[in-house]
Protein backbone atom coordinates (compact mmCIF):
# COMPACT_ATOMS: atom_id res chain seq x y z
CA UNK A 1 0.00 0.00 0.00
CA UNK A 2 1.06 3.09 -0.88
CA UNK A 3 0.77 5.83 1.88
CA UNK A 4 0.90 9.71 0.56
CA UNK A 5 0.87 12.73 2.52
CA UNK A 6 -1.55 15.73 0.73
CA UNK A 7 0.32 18.22 2.14
CA UNK A 8 2.76 21.24 1.20
CA UNK A 9 3.61 21.69 5.02
CA UNK A 10 6.54 20.98 6.03
CA UNK A 11 5.74 20.52 9.44
CA UNK A 12 3.32 18.06 8.65
CA UNK A 13 5.69 16.22 6.32
CA UNK A 14 8.09 16.10 9.73
CA UNK A 15 5.43 15.35 12.06
CA UNK A 16 4.02 12.09 9.64
CA UNK A 17 8.18 10.80 9.53
CA UNK A 18 8.19 10.29 12.89
CA UNK A 19 6.66 7.10 12.69
CA UNK A 20 9.24 5.88 10.48
CA UNK A 21 7.55 4.55 7.40
CA UNK A 22 7.78 5.38 3.89
CA UNK A 23 5.46 7.99 2.45
CA UNK A 24 5.35 10.42 -0.45
CA UNK A 25 4.53 13.95 -0.35
CA UNK A 26 2.01 15.31 -3.01
CA UNK A 27 0.57 18.56 -3.24
CA UNK A 28 -3.18 18.68 -3.53
CA UNK A 29 -5.26 20.46 -5.89
CA UNK A 30 -7.86 21.90 -3.37
CA UNK A 31 -8.89 25.26 -2.97
CA UNK A 32 -9.65 26.59 1.01
CA UNK A 33 -12.66 28.94 0.40
CA UNK A 34 -14.15 29.64 4.04
CA UNK A 35 -17.85 29.61 4.46
CA UNK A 36 -19.03 31.67 7.27
CA UNK A 37 -21.97 29.05 8.06
CA UNK A 38 -20.17 26.70 8.83
CA UNK A 39 -18.83 25.65 12.14
CA UNK A 40 -14.91 25.79 12.63
CA UNK A 41 -15.12 22.07 12.97
CA UNK A 42 -16.67 21.41 10.00
CA UNK A 43 -14.80 23.75 8.12
CA UNK A 44 -11.54 22.44 9.25
CA UNK A 45 -12.15 18.78 8.20
CA UNK A 46 -13.79 19.75 5.12
CA UNK A 47 -10.62 20.97 4.36
CA UNK A 48 -8.80 17.91 5.58
CA UNK A 49 -11.59 15.79 2.92
CA UNK A 50 -10.53 17.70 0.01
CA UNK A 51 -6.96 17.81 0.32
CA UNK A 52 -6.98 14.20 0.77
CA UNK A 53 -10.01 13.23 -1.80
CA UNK A 54 -8.13 15.75 -4.33
CA UNK A 55 -4.73 13.48 -4.74
CA UNK A 56 -6.64 10.07 -4.00
CA UNK A 57 -8.67 10.45 -6.91
CA UNK A 58 -5.38 10.18 -8.97
CA UNK A 59 -3.71 7.85 -6.93
CA UNK A 60 -5.83 4.81 -6.76
CA UNK A 61 -4.99 1.64 -4.57
CA UNK A 62 -3.07 4.48 -1.81
CA UNK A 63 -3.79 5.89 1.67
CA UNK A 64 -3.60 9.29 1.77
CA UNK A 65 -3.46 11.37 4.55
CA UNK A 66 -4.74 14.91 4.30
CA UNK A 67 -5.07 17.57 7.17
CA UNK A 68 -6.11 21.11 7.92
CA UNK A 69 -5.44 24.05 10.86
CA UNK A 70 -7.60 26.89 12.00
CA UNK A 71 -7.93 29.13 15.07
CA UNK A 72 -11.19 29.89 16.83
CA UNK A 73 -10.69 33.04 18.72
CA UNK A 74 -13.95 34.74 20.15
CA UNK A 75 -15.96 32.96 17.69
CA UNK A 76 -13.80 34.03 15.07
CA UNK A 77 -11.92 31.78 12.39
CA UNK A 78 -8.32 32.58 11.75
CA UNK A 79 -6.61 30.87 9.25
CA UNK A 80 -3.15 31.56 7.39
CA UNK A 81 -2.55 35.56 6.60
CA UNK A 82 -3.12 37.52 3.61
CA UNK A 83 -0.03 39.63 3.87
CA UNK A 84 2.44 40.75 6.86
CA UNK A 85 -0.59 43.64 7.67
CA UNK A 86 -3.07 40.67 8.35
CA UNK A 87 -0.62 38.99 10.05
CA UNK A 88 0.23 41.93 12.35
CA UNK A 89 -3.94 42.70 12.93
CA UNK A 90 -4.39 38.99 14.01
CA UNK A 91 -1.08 38.81 16.72
CA UNK A 92 -2.71 42.09 18.05
CA UNK A 93 -5.97 39.92 18.53
CA UNK A 94 -4.29 37.02 19.83
CA UNK A 95 -2.37 39.37 22.51
CA UNK A 96 -2.96 38.69 26.21
CA UNK A 97 -5.72 36.07 25.11
CA UNK A 98 -6.79 32.45 25.24
CA UNK A 99 -7.60 30.73 22.08
CA UNK A 100 -8.30 27.39 20.68
CA UNK A 101 -6.11 25.50 17.56
CA UNK A 102 -8.59 22.72 15.69
CA UNK A 103 -6.64 20.54 13.61
CA UNK A 104 -8.00 17.80 11.29
CA UNK A 105 -6.85 14.48 9.81
CA UNK A 106 -9.05 12.74 6.81
CA UNK A 107 -7.58 9.98 5.56
CA UNK A 108 -8.77 8.05 2.30
CA UNK A 109 -8.42 4.18 1.92
CA UNK A 110 -8.68 3.35 -1.59
CA UNK A 111 -7.11 0.01 -0.34
CA UNK A 112 -10.05 -1.15 1.25
CA UNK A 113 -10.18 0.62 4.59
CA UNK A 114 -12.96 2.83 6.26
CA UNK A 115 -10.72 5.66 6.34
CA UNK A 116 -10.98 8.29 9.32
CA UNK A 117 -12.35 11.80 9.92
CA UNK A 118 -11.55 13.72 13.37
CA UNK A 119 -10.51 16.83 14.78
CA UNK A 120 -8.23 17.42 17.97
CA UNK A 121 -8.53 20.95 19.60
CA UNK A 122 -5.63 22.43 21.43
CA UNK A 123 -6.20 25.68 24.26
CA UNK A 124 -3.44 28.08 23.85
CA UNK A 125 -2.47 30.66 26.40
CA UNK A 126 -0.91 33.98 24.63
CA UNK A 127 0.64 36.37 26.93
CA UNK A 128 0.44 40.50 26.32
CA UNK A 129 3.44 41.50 23.77
CA UNK A 130 3.75 45.36 22.76
CA UNK A 131 3.85 46.48 19.01
CA UNK A 132 7.87 45.59 19.05
CA UNK A 133 7.65 42.35 20.04
CA UNK A 134 5.01 41.87 16.97
CA UNK A 135 7.57 43.92 14.69
CA UNK A 136 10.38 41.96 15.80
CA UNK A 137 8.30 38.31 15.68
CA UNK A 138 7.32 39.31 11.82
CA UNK A 139 10.69 40.37 11.01
CA UNK A 140 11.42 36.98 11.37
CA UNK A 141 9.52 35.48 8.82
CA UNK A 142 7.56 32.72 10.91
CA UNK A 143 4.03 34.24 9.87
CA UNK A 144 3.55 34.20 6.68
CA UNK A 145 2.18 30.32 6.54
CA UNK A 146 0.94 29.67 9.94
CA UNK A 147 -2.52 30.03 11.31
CA UNK A 148 -2.44 32.25 13.25
CA UNK A 149 0.45 33.92 12.75
CA UNK A 150 2.62 32.41 15.00
CA UNK A 151 4.66 29.08 14.90
CA UNK A 152 4.24 27.37 18.50
CA UNK A 153 7.23 24.75 17.76
CA UNK A 154 10.17 28.39 16.66
CA UNK A 155 10.36 31.85 18.13
CA UNK A 156 6.45 31.94 18.60
CA UNK A 157 6.55 29.65 21.13
CA UNK A 158 8.04 32.96 23.43
CA UNK A 159 4.69 34.28 22.73
CA UNK A 160 2.92 31.88 24.73
CA UNK A 161 2.40 31.20 28.23
CA UNK A 162 0.62 27.54 28.33
CA UNK A 163 -0.61 24.58 26.23
CA UNK A 164 -3.10 22.14 26.96
CA UNK A 165 -3.61 19.51 24.39
CA UNK A 166 -1.81 17.12 21.62
CA UNK A 167 1.75 19.60 21.04
CA UNK A 168 1.67 17.86 17.40
CA UNK A 169 -1.60 18.86 16.85
CA UNK A 170 -1.12 22.14 17.41
CA UNK A 171 2.68 22.21 15.39
CA UNK A 172 0.10 21.20 12.32
CA UNK A 173 -0.63 17.45 12.68
CA UNK A 174 -2.07 15.07 15.30
CA UNK A 175 0.01 12.16 14.97
CA UNK A 176 -2.10 9.68 16.92
CA UNK A 177 -5.34 9.31 15.42
CA UNK A 178 -3.19 8.54 11.90
CA UNK A 179 -0.59 5.93 13.95
CA UNK A 180 -3.58 4.33 15.21
CA UNK A 181 -5.38 3.76 11.79
CA UNK A 182 -2.30 2.89 10.11
CA UNK A 183 -1.66 -0.06 13.00
CA UNK A 184 -5.15 -1.59 12.43
CA UNK A 185 -3.89 -2.17 8.56
CA UNK A 186 -0.74 -3.01 9.35
CA UNK A 187 1.29 -0.17 8.56
CA UNK A 188 2.71 0.61 11.85
CA UNK A 189 3.16 -0.28 15.00
CA UNK A 190 1.28 0.78 18.61
CA UNK A 191 4.27 0.59 20.45
CA UNK A 192 6.05 2.96 18.01
CA UNK A 193 3.70 5.62 18.95
CA UNK A 194 3.72 5.07 21.97
CA UNK A 195 7.47 5.29 22.01
CA UNK A 196 7.03 8.65 20.10
CA UNK A 197 4.55 10.03 23.25
CA UNK A 198 5.99 8.72 25.81
CA UNK A 199 9.50 9.84 25.08
CA UNK A 200 8.70 13.36 23.53
CA UNK A 201 11.14 13.61 21.23
CA UNK A 202 10.35 16.36 19.25
CA UNK A 203 11.22 19.68 18.97
CA UNK A 204 10.32 22.17 21.81
CA UNK A 205 7.63 19.82 23.97
CA UNK A 206 9.28 20.21 26.81
CA UNK A 207 8.43 24.39 26.26
CA UNK A 208 5.05 23.35 27.26
CA UNK A 209 3.25 22.55 30.52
Amino acid sequence: MRLILASTSPRRREILALLGVPFEVIAPEFDEVSAAHLSIEKEVLDFAVGKAESVAVANPDSIVVGSDTMISLDGRKIGKPTDEADARSILQLLSGKRHRIYTSVAIVDSCGGPGIRTVEAVDVEMRPFKADEIERYLAGGESMDKAGAYSIQGEGRHLITAMRGDYLAAVGMPLKPIADYLMIRGVTSKRRIDEIYQNKAFQNWRTFS
